[in-house]
């Protein structure tokens, strides 16, 4: 993916579910990922392009980290096909055409939920609203830091 960027060019980092879509973005740099929004699915895939859409524009994105579902002992889960699916919408149906890797995002969003519990003392409903972006930046960074 390091080939495809020009300096300055930036990644988003995408915590694909069932009901929400966290979502993250990397500095010009591509040194450090910070969160963008979790946006809350709608019923089929058409309603989330419109916002999807904006994002890439605004945020000037010109790559994709999308979260790869394995499971624990490294074989694809069955959220995999999923994820593909949700790839191939961004390429088809909302016209986001970009370099896209897939990263290994076993334990993410537990992960955040034990810093978000333990170090932020968060409650469950604060948590609720952010720990798919949170989970989006800790797939992103780790990317970042293996490129």
């Amino acid at each position: 993916m390091r080939q495809t960027l020009s300096p300055g060019d930036r990644v988003i980092g995408i915590d694909f579910g069932d009901r929400k879509i966290g979502l993250a973005i990397s500095d010009g740099m591509r040194s450090v990922a910070s969160p963008v929004e979790t946006l809350v699915r709608g019923k089929k895939f058409a309603d989330d392009v419109p916002r999807l859409q904006q994002i890439f524009e605004e945020r000037d994105v010109r790559a994709i980290v999308l979260g790869w579902p394995l499971q624990m002992d490294g074989m694809p889960g069955p959220r995999c096909q999923a994820t593909i699916a949700f790839a191939r919408n961004l390429r088809t149906l909302a016209g986001i055409d970009l370099p896209t890797l897939l990263w290994d995002e076993r334990l993410t969003s537990r992960m955040v939920e034990k810093f978000l519990i333990g170090d932020m003392d968060m409650t469950r409903g604060k948590r609720r609203k952010i720990v798919d972006q949170m989970a989006a930046v800790v797939i992103l960074q780790s990317a970042l830091d293996a490129l």
